[in-house]
């Protein structure tokens, strides 16, 4: 008997983990994705001996990608290998202080109280609501279809409407930090979370300040083999499941007929399906793929999230004082958001991300030398003049760090790359080049962010950073795992 056929359209991390799902669940899946390489924005390049994770960088909550090889009975162990980090991340302020925080709850209090002078029993106590948070909100607007009646009748609802002022619903991250921590520096430094999803917290709902939890409840690690060894996990576990893959096929046009999906074609093919996962972004799905139906506008005009401009720099020198996660804060923090947001044009006093792998993987840069991956945050494309923003924002982060750390970078960068909007845009699809789709700068966003099946077509679901519940390595696995949910069983 054949097996009913399944099409992915897009092989990011969110389309592999669906794809696994799927072949699991009976079905014949085929993935087409348009780049030769599986992936999306987790992927990775070597330039001059140094190798360089091209996307995400920061890694938690792995037993979401282990989950899939458990569904597949197969030991995880046997195909990715992470180790836990006893350091989250090293801080620095204009003003020469410096905080490096320890992975430990406990001890992140006492490193908090040395560095900034705050008791360390504010410290936990902002931890222990966010870990309450997660306990109290986490499975229901993570893990659950939000739009499905039976996700709001649970026990675990009912706990959380009792106690919605804990959630701070109705208040901003930045005003919820506030209220608990008053320390400039301490609230800075939790409100950096908002970047996680690309928001601004001075308007994001308070509730996202459970994402703290994810790294002091849960821990940050890093896979042994770098960033990209969990793509190439999971392509691997799809290959050996029967997942097929049709790389450097770009899938042009969603078949509907009647109401239902029936296939899509490629600039190579057209294939027939029963049904058809969308791991692009949801915005060109619907204009590109679906343009003949009706499009939710009120959900694809939503703000979109802030894109980044990346300079990677194989550096042929080794700086004891940064780890493998550094922050470089900015001065006025409510002005770099407001920048980003509401006049939509670059910060003049960004704050710098620094992230170097080889600090862990040492055969990621030559002896002696480091792999860079410097960020910053900056609005989605719109237009701007990017051939002349990057060599600005270049000079403001090199006065910036050369300042803070007390060296002359450029003369230790031995070749260097560059990842600006335009080329997100370009290679993933992301309308803008935004990193997590639309923003969370709404209360009810959580509840406006695109659903995992099509309300109007049979057979058409969503998965991946655009829609719920959201970016980031643990959300896309997440949205695989809801969309896949909502597929019967053939």
């Amino acid at each position: 008997m054949q097996k009913p056929q399944a099409i992915v359209i897009g092989a990011g991390i969110a389309g592999l983990a669906v794809a696994v799902r799927l072949q699991l669940k009976g079905y014949a899946v085929r993935v087409f994705e348009a780049n030769a390489y599986p992936g999306g924005k987790l992927t990775a390049f070597s330039q001059d001996g140094f190798r360089f994770d091209a996307g995400p960088s920061l890694f938690t909550m792995p037993q979401y990608v282990d989950e899939l090889f458990e569904l597949a009975g197969k030991q995880p162990r046997d195909y990715f290998n992470y180790v836990r980090k006893e350091e989250v991340c090293r801080y620095f302020w204009d003003d020469k202080t410096r905080l490096t925080a320890s992975a430990d709850a406990g001890q992140f209090a006492l490193n908090v109280e040395q560095a900034l002078g705050v008791p360390e029993a504010v410290v936990r106590r902002k931890l222990a609501k966010s870990r309450l948070m997660y306990a109290l909100a986490g499975k229901t607007f993570l893990e659950k279809p939000l739009h499905k009646l039976s996700t709001w009748f649970t026990a675990d609802v009912f706990r959380a409407m009792i106690r919605l002022r804990q959630l701070a619903i109705f208040s901003t991250m930045h005003n919820d930090n506030q209220h608990i921590l008053k320390h400039k520096k301490l609230v800075q430094l939790f409100d950096r979370y908002a970047t996680y999803n690309g928001s601004d917290p001075y308007r994001a709902p308070g509730v996202l300040n459970i994402i703290p939890h994810l790294e002091y409840g849960i821990g940050t690690f890093i896979p042994v083999n770098g960033m990209h060894d969990i793509t190439l996990s999971i392509h691997r576990l799809a290959e050996e499941l029967g997942v097929q893959f049709s790389f450097g096929e770009k899938v042009h046009t969603i078949h509907v007929e009647q109401g239902k999906v029936s296939g899509v074609t490629t600039d190579k093919e057209s294939v027939f399906a029963e049904v058809v996962v969308s791991n692009m972004d949801v915005v060109p799905t619907y204009k590109k793929l679906l343009p003949s139906q009706r499009a939710p506008q009120r959900t694809l005009s939503q703000e979109r999230s802030s894109s980044g401009l990346v300079f990677y720099w194989g550096m042929k020198a080794s700086f004891a004082e940064l780890g493998l996660h550094n922050i470089f804060f900015s001065e006025d923090y409510e002005k770099e958001f407001r920048d980003l947001f509401s006049s939509v044009v670059p910060s003049d006093d960004p704050t710098i991300y620094v992230n170097i792998t080889s600090k862990d993987v040492p055969a990621d840069a030559p002896a002696g030398c480091e792999n860079w991956f410097v960020m910053v945050n900056v609005p989605a494309n719109t237009g701007q003049d990017w051939d002349a923003l990057i060599p600005a924002y270049k000079a403001v982060i090199l006065n910036k760090l050369n300042r803070q750390l007390h060296v002359k970078l450029e003369e230790s960068i031995m070749c260097e790359l560059v990842l600006s909007p335009v080329d997100i845009e370009r290679n993933t699809s992301s309308m803008g080049g935004s990193l997590y789709g639309s923003s969370s700068n709404s209360r009810f966003a959580a509840f406006l962010r695109h659903k995992n099946e099509s309300a109007t077509l049979k057979g058409m679901y969503f998965c991946g950073g655009s829609v719920h519940p959201g970016g980031g390595i643990p959300l896309c696995l997440l949205s695989a795992r809801i969309t896949a949910s909502l597929i019967n069983t053939p």
